[in-house]
């Protein structure tokens, strides 16, 4: 493996990280990491007939929006971490070694639109939306290692641990968490009202905790190779390791713009069910694509015996389980018209995306 510390495999840790800076200097690195426009399908790639939100949403431009969005993001995105002095020049390479190695950016765009929805600015809730994607990236890098997924290959790139080393990848993904609390506490325009960033902190916090992406992702490691796993149980899991983390986006981006208790709420069951809209589409594309479509290792799940919506539900059942989701999702937006269109737009994308 080359994540044992092996004279041997930290020459091949040195080489594969020498390979992948060379070609970004000399050129090559949209290969590796620039970011994909949002396929957006007249057939969706996951589920094959249109929800509701793609009637709601007809008149907007999902994929302008998602792509300027994303611009605005990936710039504040790659100003938000820089080396200070020589000493921290390693964790700051590894650190953004993942944090820029492209992606969609779906949970900093949902809380940028949330914050939009309410009257909000992008330049208000951009420190939290940057923290958010820290927050995602570090659950990538400690997901990726070899006591988590065991998985070599994320957005097309060799993972964090194969470049860098299981040590420096672990540090690197504590690195971004701690900075994400640090990011929206800097830099949340100081006209936003203190009390409302102390509650994007708490909810941040929350969210990467037991009861959060932490807890999530235990229990969906005790139930890997299980027997007898649950619906309900596999809900419960998506519900804390996937959902968790567009809840806090919407309900965040809402928040900064002042938005009511009742409309937090509101988006909150919105995105619990695009959360686990999000994780049916991700399990039916785990059996259906390709890893070069996905950027990640295809058949993982059923390679290492995980519980997903098509193993219990079969295929077709798991494609409606997405529909139904998402219209749950729409229905929750329903009061605010069209206020909610990059939302209901992002709903749909989460089920028509091919990787």
């Amino acid at each position: 493996e080359l994540s044992e510390a092996r004279p041997e495999g930290n020459l091949v840790r040195v080489i594969v990280r020498q390979i992948v800076i060379l070609a970004l200097a000399l050129g090559f690195g949209s290969a590796f990491v620039a970011p994909r426009a949002p396929r957006l399908p007249t057939r969706f790639a996951a589920v094959e007939a249109p929800s509701k939100a793609a009637a709601a949403a007809t008149d907007f431009d999902l994929k302008e929006y998602l792509e300027t969005k994303r611009v605005a993001v990936e710039k504040a995105l790659g100003e938000s971490i820089v080396t200070t002095c020589p000493e921290t020049e390693t964790i700051t390479e590894s650190m953004r070694y993942s944090l820029m190695a492209g992606g969609k950016r779906i949970r900093p765009i949902m809380c940028i639109a949330a914050c939009e929805m309410f009257g909000g600015t992008q330049e208000m809730a951009m420190a939290t939306a940057v923290a958010i994607e820290m927050i995602h990236t570090m659950s990538l890098v400690h997901d990726d290692l070899p006591a988590m997924d065991d998985d070599s290959l994320r957005r097309g790139m060799p993972t964090n641990h194969v470049v860098f080393g299981e040590d420096i990848a672990i540090l690197a993904g504590d690195a971004l968490l701690s900075e994400a609390f640090e990011h929206t506490a800097t830099h949340t325009p100081k006209d936003v009202p203190a009390e409302r960033v102390v509650e994007v902190l708490r909810r941040l916090g929350k969210s990467v905790g037991p009861v959060g992406l932490a807890g999530g992702q235990v229990m969906d490691l005790q139930c890997e190779g299980k027997e007898g796993v649950t619906l309900d149980q596999l809900r419960w899991i998506h519900a804390h390791k996937t959902a968790a983390l567009l809840q806090v986006s919407v309900t965040t981006g809402a928040i900064l713009a002042g938005a009511s208790e009742e409309d937090v709420r509101a988006l909150d069951t919105y995105a619990l069910d695009v959360g686990l809209a999000f994780q049916v589409a991700d399990d039916i594309l785990d059996v259906t694509a390709s890893s070069e479509d996905l950027g990640k290792t295809a058949g993982k799940d059923e390679a290492v015996m995980k519980t997903t919506y098509p193993k219990l539900l079969g295929l077709e059942e798991s494609k409606e389980e997405a529909k139904r989701l998402v219209d749950e999702a729409v229905k929750a937006l329903e009061p605010y018209g069209d206020k909610a269109q990059a939302l209901l737009g992002i709903a749909d994308y989460i089920i028509a995306r091919k990787n």
